[in-house]
């Protein structure tokens, strides 16, 4: 199933995931990470992206980016969970595997389609 999200879910989300009042700090990052999980072609070679590297996407971006004050590590680790459930495929990472990964993208040391091939370990 092809979702396309929105900034207004991404905000529903992050009122869920983050339980103190945080203020966005860069709306233009909710708006990039819509844009890029949207790609319908993510690398020549794959003409159809499937939902955990729109997952990947909207992690990556995220987390890059930070849209928010603080707490933009936990706020995309919920937007990766919530995204996968609402595209009919839920995540059980073993624990301590969304840290790493998280940990792995601000070091740089993992691209989002190595994020992508992390999630989609994870399906259930």
């Amino acid at each position: 199933m092809i979702l396309h999200i929105d900034v207004p879910w991404l905000l529903d989300v992050q009122e869920q995931a983050v339980p103190e009042d945080v203020s966005v700090a860069d709306y233009s990052a909710l708006v990039a990470a819509v844009a890029r999980h949207k790609t319908r072609i993510p690398r020549p070679t794959t003409a159809d992206p499937d939902p955990a590297w729109r997952a990947a996407a909207l992690l990556h971006t995220l987390i890059r980016l930070q849209p928010l004050p603080h707490r933009n590590s936990l706020y995309a680790c919920q937007v990766t969970a919530a995204y996968m459930h609402a595209s009919g495929e839920g995540i059980d990472p073993p624990y301590g595997a969304m840290v790493d990964l998280v940990r792995d993208i601000q070091a740089g040391k993992a691209t989002v389609y190595q994020a992508a091939d992390r999630i989609r370990t994870w399906r259930v």
